[in-house]
């Protein structure tokens, strides 16, 4: 008898990936902010950044997106932008005052809803959770279509897995 079937993990992961998102999403919004907002705040506040090439890459978006949300977020008062005196062709990123208070509401949202996450999971818990996310991702960064173990596509190798 067949064993009983189940969605693939992949699927799974996704759906899950996607209710989490819109959650932290609402999550962020509620506090004044948003996903953008949030990572470029806190790649600022994190990293000794020397220009905006340097944010985007931080952030992992493109020059011309993060471009974009540099400037709404200095039409809203929440940062500044000048010319870096020592190399004119970069620009040097600062909060205002309202930028640092939104960066504060939004670590203090994006922190309760880390605990949120966490709620009812121990430490090995959470552990063997990012063992298993990071062995997923060295598997889907093997090169597509290539079969793992020959004449056969698609197949794990045995005993790949463990801290990746």
């Amino acid at each position: 008898m067949p064993p009983p079937f189940r969605p693939p993990i992949g699927l799974h992961l996704s759906r899950t990936a996607k209710s989490v998102g819109r959650a932290f999403d609402e999550t962020l919004a509620a506090a004044g902010g948003s996903l953008p907002v949030w990572l470029i705040l806190i790649s600022l506040k994190t990293h000794r950044l020397g220009n905006q090439r340097e944010l985007a890459e931080a952030v992992g978006i493109q020059g011309a997106t993060l471009t974009h949300h540099l400037n709404a977020m200095e039409n809203t008062g929440l940062l500044t932008r000048r010319r870096d005196p020592a190399n004119r062709r970069a620009h040097m990123v600062e909060f205002t005052q309202e930028g640092e208070a939104l960066f504060h509401r939004l670590r203090e949202a994006a922190t309760a809803f880390d605990r949120r996450l966490r709620a009812d999971l121990d430490e090995e818990d959470v552990a063997a959770f990012e063992r298993v996310l990071a062995t997923m991702a060295h598997n889907v960064r093997d090169t597509p279509g290539t079969p793992d173990v020959p004449g056969v596509p698609g197949a794990p190798v045995e005993g790949r897995g463990g801290t990746g």
